[in-house]
């Protein structure tokens, strides 16, 4: 009932930025929390940042102070902000949102996910 389709990954240098989309689509009431997470290659996923829907941010230490996630409710859409990017950032960035259908379940949705790949 409800997807998640997430943008803007790519080969980005070190040091570069790149700010990545998460849209949600489908028979939603309301979107809870939305967050961003991440798989490099060998390892566990791991939370990257997540947003209430009343903009409550948290962060993963090794992107704090880079990364920035936000919410535009209006457009059922989480953005990642990527900035100081680092090799070690190299994963793939998949999305995840807990949302309210018309239907009155709740849901919790994940996206294909996007490659980010940090050169040095």
């Amino acid at each position: 009932q409800v997807q998640l389709v997430e943008s803007g990954g790519g080969l980005v240098q070190a040091g570069g930025s790149l700010r990545l989309s998460c849209l949600a689509s489908g028979s939603i009431f309301r979107i809870n929390g939305m967050g961003w997470y991440r798989q490099a290659a060998g390892k566990q996923r791991e939370l990257v940042a997540t947003i209430t829907s009343g903009g409550t941010t948290k962060y993963a230490d090794s992107v704090k102070g880079r990364f920035t996630i936000s919410r535009d409710n209006a457009k059922n859409t989480v953005y990642l902000q990527m900035n100081s990017l680092k090799p070690e950032d190299t994963a793939v960035y998949s999305c995840n949102a807990e949302a309210l259908t018309t239907s009155w379940h709740t849901v919790d949705c994940w996206g294909q996910g996007t490659q980010v790949t940090v050169s040095s």
